[in-house]
């Protein structure tokens, strides 16, 4: 119904005010030592996801896919520090979250083994990436908040 999706709607943009409150406390509101950055939600009980484990991967020239991180994200729902800027250059990515670990601890059983994000960084110019997940057992959404590095 429309007022449901309007109530949706409206507690999704709360939860963005009171998750960029978070994120200018930890960082100063300019986020200059997290190049990449995640953040997952719980679609089913509306909170944030954690802890899950991901790990971060870089593809070379000869297209081999190269482990360059791993981590986990905290309770609530996010993972700072993952790789510096000398580890972060121009180039593809990949980020593989283990959604399969994260529902078994939940005690569902999900449809997905992980949930891969794959984007190309840096092409045009130095940016900061925050890559946000919305979960459920059986389907995944992604989006992807991308601005400019203030020093």
């Amino acid at each position: 119904c429309l007022d449901c999706e309007m109530g949706q709607l409206i507690n999704s943009l709360c939860f963005e005010v009171a998750a960029d409150s978070v994120f200018q406390e930890r960082h100063g509101g300019s986020d200059v030592k997290c190049p990449l950055t995640v953040k997952i939600l719980d679609a089913v009980k509306g909170t944030p996801a954690g802890p899950m484990p991901l790990k971060v991967f870089r593809k070379g020239a000869d297209g081999v896919w190269t482990q360059i991180a791993t981590g986990i994200t905290e309770n609530d729902g996010e993972i700072h520090n993952l790789i510096t800027e000398e580890e972060f250059p121009a180039g593809v990515y990949r980020v593989e979250f283990d959604t399969k670990t994260y529902w078994k601890n939940e005690g569902s059983t999900s449809f997905h083994e992980v949930a891969d994000v794959v984007f190309e960084a840096h092409s045009e110019g130095h940016r900061h990436y925050t890559l946000a997940l919305l979960l459920s057992p059986f389907s995944f959404t992604t989006t992807a908040v991308i601005s400019d590095v203030h020093h």
